[in-house]
């Protein structure tokens, strides 16, 4: 466990990207009460291809700014239970991708569900939190903020 001061600052809300899906900045609420980070997605499904069991699904919605219409698809996944925000047990899939956050790169396991409801397409939870990282919940794109005037101070120096 790193120390705090250690650790990375992040607001309640940050722009992140997921280099592995080829999706950049997009809002991603910190939640300190969820243990688990989950992203919105529709049309899940499992199918089975030469003996191989493939996840597919889209992400986000067709009417949010990075919507694209390709499909998902993968290999790797799992499924589990997941106590919902209103208190309800689901099954969801599990996949694990690469989070860019900081300039610097995290493995992190999202579920797949249906957040079209909610305000933002991905929450960060108490998993990935632990990696590293400090919540301000007054504060929000911190890192990008932070990302945005290191640049500037690098483009003054030359």
């Amino acid at each position: 466990m790193a120390k705090s001061k250690d650790k990375l600052l992040i607001g309640r809300k940050e722009d992140i990207n997921l280099p592995d899906l080829k999706l950049k900045e997009l809002d991603a609420k910190i939640d300190t009460g969820a243990y688990t980070s989950s992203m919105h997605c529709h049309h899940i499904e499992t199918v089975k291809k030469g003996g191989t069991e493939f996840l597919k699904f889209k992400l986000l919605d067709p009417e949010h700014p990075s919507y694209q219409t390709r499909t998902f698809v993968f290999r790797n996944f799992k499924k589990k239970k997941v106590r919902s925000s209103n208190g309800e047990v689901e099954h969801r899939y599990v996949i694990e991708t690469k989070l860019e956050i900081y300039g610097k790169i995290f493995k992190t396991e999202f579920t797949l569900t249906d957040r079209s409801d909610m305000k933002y397409p991905l929450l960060l939870g108490r998993k990935f939190i632990k990696q590293g990282f400090i919540v301000d919940v007054c504060r929000y794109n911190v890192a990008a903020k932070k990302q945005k005037f290191k640049v500037q101070i690098l483009k003054e120096k030359k």
